[in-house]
């Protein structure tokens, strides 16, 4: 049986998503958070909003879905949550995981700027999709490590496959399976938001991926918790009515700079 439906579910807001957001809003440098990335927990509200995925997990008939999670605590958390009430837990697959920033997680775009200048100079001039930060990885190298995922993903025994990821990762997830390319992405990095605990679901029809819904919270609504954003920064910025993939704030990766 070939996978045929993909529901990808951000995870909650997380402690981090918090801290991050505090130190942007106060000009701060770096953001003070405890936690390895991998090891950041969810906040309260966020394992209100990873109960609330049960109801809609039952409304998208995932019943019989096979699910994975990206091993970071965030998202497994939410899996744990989400699944409470339909049996078998997600598999941990590290393919799955958040970009890693290098040197510079845990740093605010103030912070970028002002101890890694020429780092700055460079992610501007080669822009989001594949600026590379020392230690960490670009877009496209996210992209990559997707690619060999969703091959295996594609095989499972299953119809409907439910993934807990990360906001950049849902949509670099979207961006291999509908086969877009870099401003494309970036636009949908803009104009199509993954709110925490979101649900955008992909089906695919002769041969071809196309996104049912996208950045649900109906279920957040439902249940009378509180939606959250915690987006990435808007670094595809728009120029001339297009997307210009040349000057992107690339500190906000999501849950380490503010707007995520």
């Amino acid at each position: 049986m070939a996978l045929q439906r993909l529901i990808l579910i951000r995870h909650g807001e997380s402690v981090g998503n918090e801290a991050a957001s505090a130190a942007e809003r106060a000009g701060e440098e770096v953001i003070d958070l405890p936690y390895r990335d991998a090891d950041t927990p969810l906040s309260p509200t966020g394992e209100a909003q990873a109960a609330a995925l049960r109801s809609a997990l039952r409304t998208l008939g995932a019943g019989d879905a096979i699910a994975w999670t990206s091993p970071y605590r965030r998202a497994a958390q939410t899996a744990e949550h989400a699944l409470a009430e339909l049996g078998a837990p997600a598999v941990a697959d590290e393919r799955l995981r958040d970009r890693e920033l290098g040197v510079l997680d845990h740093l605010t775009s103030h912070g970028v700027v002002a101890r890694y200048p020429s780092e700055a100079e460079r992610r501007d001039h080669l822009g989001k999709f594949f600026y590379r930060p020392p230690g960490g990885e670009s877009w496209a190298d996210v992209a990559l490590r997707l690619r060999s995922f969703l091959s295996d993903a594609a095989e499972a025994a299953a119809a409907t496959g439910v993934v807990f990821v990360h906001e950049a990762v849902v949509h670099l997830i979207r961006y291999v399976l509908e086969g877009w390319d870099e401003r494309r992405v970036l636009a949908a990095a803009i104009e199509e938001p993954v709110p925490n605990a979101s649900a955008t679901v992909l089906e695919q029809a002769d041969g071809r991926w196309r996104a049912a819904r996208i950045g649900d919270v109906g279920h957040l609504i439902e249940a009378g918790v509180e939606a959250t954003l915690h987006t990435g920064r808007r670094d595809a910025l728009p120029s001339g009515g297009e997307i210009d993939p040349g000057h992107p704030d690339d500190a906000g990766e999501e849950s380490r700079v503010s707007a995520e």
